[in-house]
């Protein structure tokens, strides 16, 4: 049997809208801040339920632009999960501020009031929430705080009604060609409702202007181009469909025998997981692992060395959850082309190298 890989996803069939959109920018000869752009952060607000979208370079540049625009800066302390791709604590520090690392709850893989709120300190100024796997991370903003929601893994998960993008003062996104929502290569949003906030981050997105001619501010190079946008005109209609594919095969897992010892994802209460990741635990994952892959079973760890272990941003401090779901988690194969037939592939595997 063919190798299952670990995304089961293909643009094959967007190929043809996607040749016509791309060709249609390159003739009309707009490439920065155009019509496409424009046309898309409008699109993608409707989508999310908010008032602005304002589209840069990347979603690392997103988190870094939004954190300031929300008056973050040197002296403050921004609370944010360890367990997280790098990015997330990265752009705090190119913020000027300084990440405090909290905890999260090893069975959802986000953080949770509680774990934030024992991570604050009398500087905190924000608080990033992240929206790991395709799971949707808790609202927060009851704790008092600004909260910046990195949305980038689960473009259009849903929490109590409410799309992910919308449970923040701000919200961020990559468009990174692996997630649920991708362009063609590097872009990134922000999402709020927020009038100020989203005036300041169009001014910080191109160099701190507004008129290429004054410069209020010291900001940044970082705009989502023509070509991206375009893309992510033709692709923002699909996305509902390949999350539902997603769920579906999520679903086909869980109607399988993984292993005794396998733990299968958990939900946040209140949420529709997106599964930008099917990221289960076992308590000697990385054995299984190895099984998998003498199979031909496409699967991983993403975060083995979470943030506050890394050498740039090492931090002491004891954060158990983290350090149980770096120890256990593994991604098993996952995506909007995923079969039935290559889900019992997996399980059988699974059910054999999890003993």
């Amino acid at each position: 049997m063919a190798p299952v890989p670990l995304f089961a996803s293909s643009l094959e069939a967007q190929l043809p809208a996607l040749k016509e959109r791309l060709a249609a920018v390159v003739e009309g000869g707009r490439y920065i801040l155009g019509p496409e752009v424009a046309g898309f952060e409008g699109e993608f607000a409707r989508y999310l339920g908010v008032r602005h979208v304002v589209g840069v370079a990347n979603g690392t540049d997103a988190i870094t632009i939004a954190l300031r625009a929300m008056g973050v800066g040197p002296g403050d302390h921004v609370v944010v999960p360890s367990f997280t791709f790098y990015a997330s604590a990265e752009a705090v520090a190119t913020a000027g501020a300084t990440p405090v690392f909290c905890d999260i709850d090893p069975a959802t893989f986000c953080v949770t009031p509680e774990t934030v709120e024992a991570a604050l300190t009398p500087r905190t100024k924000a608080v990033v929430s992240v929206d790991l796997f395709g799971n949707v991370a808790p609202d927060l903003r009851g704790l008092g705080l600004p909260v910046l929601e990195d949305a980038a893994q689960a473009a259009g998960g849903v929490l109590g009604g409410r799309r992910a993008g919308s449970l923040g003062d701000a919200a961020t996104f990559s468009f990174f060609p692996s997630k649920n929502l991708p362009c063609l290569g590097d872009g990134g949003a922000i999402a709020t409702d927020s009038d100020e906030l989203a005036e300041r981050a169009r001014v910080l997105r191109f160099h701190g202007s507004k008129d290429k001619g004054t410069f209020t501010e010291v900001g940044y190079n970082s705009r989502l181009d023509e070509l991206q946008a375009a893309a992510l005109r033709v692709l923002l209609p699909e996305l509902d469909g390949w999350n539902a594919a997603r769920r579906e095969a999520a679903a086909a897992y869980e109607r399988n025998e993984l292993g005794e010892h396998v733990e299968l994802p958990c939900r946040v209460d209140g949420a529709e997981h997106v599964y930008h990741l099917y990221v289960a635990r076992h308590g000697r994952a990385d054995v299984l692992l190895a099984a998998l892959a003498a199979r031909g079973i496409g699967a991983r760890a993403y975060y083995r060395v979470p943030v506050h272990r890394q050498p740039a941003l090492a931090a002491d401090v004891e954060l158990p959850g983290t350090d149980e779901a770096a120890r256990t988690h593994l991604a098993l194969p996952m995506g909007t082309q995923l079969s039935e037939e290559q889900v019992r592939e997996v399980v059988a595997a699974c059910a054999s190298g999890s003993t």
